[in-house]
């Protein structure tokens, strides 16, 4: 059996906050298995598989096509805009988060009514890998910035704020084509 190669040091498997098995608790160790760097446990043989970190968004429009969008209140990117957004729980279907994010950011009931876009990528160190994009209309409830947002408001699309992240810029670019390629 051929050696595996010593890992360099920004291969090692760091930023996995996990260092014992689950299974038997003895420390964890970096290996190669499957064809990767992974965490292997050397007592029990348990290889720990990362998994994405995935966030869910709602691109919610009003009658006048205007887009509704989050100020930031913390970092990264505190004070810029985004969608409203945030992380799916283990046992949550993302356009439940997606919902639940607008509602927690915004104040309102929304519905969601299709999926836009799926965006790949971690942008910042606590950042989602996955960002799951989907369209929405309010319901009801009352537009009010809560939970991590500073404000809440509906921008033209040709009157934007500044973005936050690639996600809601690759985003708003996607939806404003599909709305163009519509209107010709």
């Amino acid at each position: 059996m051929t050696p595996s190669p010593a890992p360099s040091e920004h291969e090692v498997s760091q930023a996995l906050a996990l260092n014992f098995c689950p299974r038997c608790g003895q420390a964890l160790a970096d290996r190669w298995a499957y064809g990767r760097l992974r965490r292997v446990c050397p007592g029990c043989g348990l290889v720990v598989f990362r998994e994405h970190k995935v966030a869910a968004a709602l691109l919610v429009t009003n009658e006048a096509g205007h887009v509704l969008l989050v100020r930031r209140a913390w970092n990264p990117m505190q004070g810029y805009w985004s969608l409203p957004a945030g992380f799916a729980e283990i046992d949550e279907d993302p356009a439940e988060t997606a919902r639940r994010e607008c509602r927690e950011e915004t104040g309102l009931e929304t519905e969601v009514t299709g999926l836009l876009d799926v965006v790949a990528g971690r942008e910042h160190p606590r950042g989602a890998d996955l960002v799951i994009v989907y369209t929405g209309r309010v319901t009801g409830g009352v537009l009010a910035a809560a939970d991590d947002a500073t404000e809440a408001a509906f921008f033209p699309p040709e009157a934007l704020p500044p973005l936050a992240f690639k996600a809601t810029r690759q985003t708003l670019e996607h939806w404003y084509r599909i709305n163009i390629s519509r209107e010709q």
